[in-house]
């Protein structure tokens, strides 16, 4: 199992950056990327097709994605778009902010 810890904006002027740093951290078969989204302060649709495509890419792999401790400003997102059953994962908001 792999954990990473998502901080600032999940916007349009980073998604290519955090594509490419989520692809990279993904074990490259059967394994789990845990994600760790409490610091997230501002998600666009741009963040959550990063999101999306990266959990395609980890069932590919026969691996899984689990999101975790979500802000609440993907808590908003996932809410307003209906999106929280795509990825399977209880909306939990991160102790810390809560």
């Amino acid at each position: 199992m792999t954990m990473l810890h998502i901080t600032g904006e999940m916007t349009i002027y980073r998604a290519a950056e955090l594509r490419e740093l989520l692809l990279q951290a993904l074990p490259q078969s059967s394994g789990q990327l845990d994600i760790d989204l409490s610091g997230v302060t501002e998600l666009d649709v741009a963040g959550l097709q990063v999101l999306m495509a990266v959990k395609r890419e980890a069932q590919a792999r026969q691996g899984d994605l689990h999101l975790m401790n979500h802000s609440p400003a993907v808590v908003d997102v996932f809410e307003i778009l209906n999106v929280a059953a795509f990825f399977g994962d209880p909306l939990v908001i991160g102790e810390s902010l809560a």
